[in-house]
């Protein structure tokens, strides 16, 4: 009987053990905020869904909690005391382990620092990449709206031109950025969010590039699905 009761104890102590390897836990702070709602979000069925909350009353600190099985992509919310929802979420590479995020209620989104999470460091240095497209296509627009007030129809269609030169070199900056970080979650999410109209041939050859692991992640098997569908569209 002892033996049993001993048996029984190591197995809860296991699961418990196990259970916690599979949690993300988040703290953080929201400079100036006094009174409000922290939400931990996340998109279950194409919808999203509060997962976590803490009320906020004259601390600016956050400790919230998910039980997760892999890394995936939360957010993160701010309902103000009067319950009026910020206009801006804070997107995040979750990972089942302590994370943290720090930012102002001045500057919700933009102020935002977040550590813990590989993935989200990855994806740092993919936004770091993008932007010099981004910046870049900024520049055309203004240049496009300038070109469109004097009437000059062949530098409209110059800059045109050059916007659809631009658009297709930061895919397929994209794609490379994906096929060199294939052991990351976050290489099928770029896929699927930044270069879901690629042509198939590049996806087949981000999902050929992929670990196994990370075939059998939640993006992975949600690019491979991807691919069947254009494929089938093709045929």
């Amino acid at each position: 009987m002892k033996k049993y009761l001993l048996g029984v104890l190591v197995l809860i102590l296991v699961c418990a053990c196990s259970t916690n390897e599979q949690q993300m836990t988040l703290t953080g702070s929201i400079d100036g905020l006094k009174k409000g709602t922290v939400l931990l979000q996340k998109i279950e069925d194409t919808v999203l869904v509060s997962v976590d909350s803490v009320h906020i009353n004259g601390d600016e600190t956050f400790q919230l909690s998910e039980a997760m099985e892999e890394p995936e992509v939360y957010f993160l919310y701010l309902r103000l005391k009067n319950g009026d929802l910020l206009d801006e979420r804070i997107p995040f590479f979750a990972e089942p382990k302590e994370m943290s995020i720090t930012t102002s209620l001045e500057n919700f989104g933009s102020d935002a620092k977040i550590s813990g999470s590989e993935n989200q460091d990855k994806i740092a240095e993919y936004n770091k990449l993008i932007k010099r497209y981004t910046d870049r296509n900024l520049d055309l627009i203004k240049s496009e709206l300038e070109a469109m007030q004097s009437n000059n129809d062949s530098l409209i269609a110059a800059i045109q031109k050059q916007k659809n030169t631009l658009r297709s070199g930061r895919v397929l900056a994209t794609v490379n950025f994906a096929k060199n970080h294939s052991e990351y979650e976050l290489a099928p999410y770029l896929m699927l969010t930044e270069a879901f109209d690629v042509q198939v041939k590049y996806m087949d050859t981000v999902y050929h590039a992929l670990t196994p692991k990370i075939k059998d992640s939640k993006y992975g098997v949600e690019l491979e699905s991807l691919i069947a569908e254009r494929k089938n569209d093709l045929d």
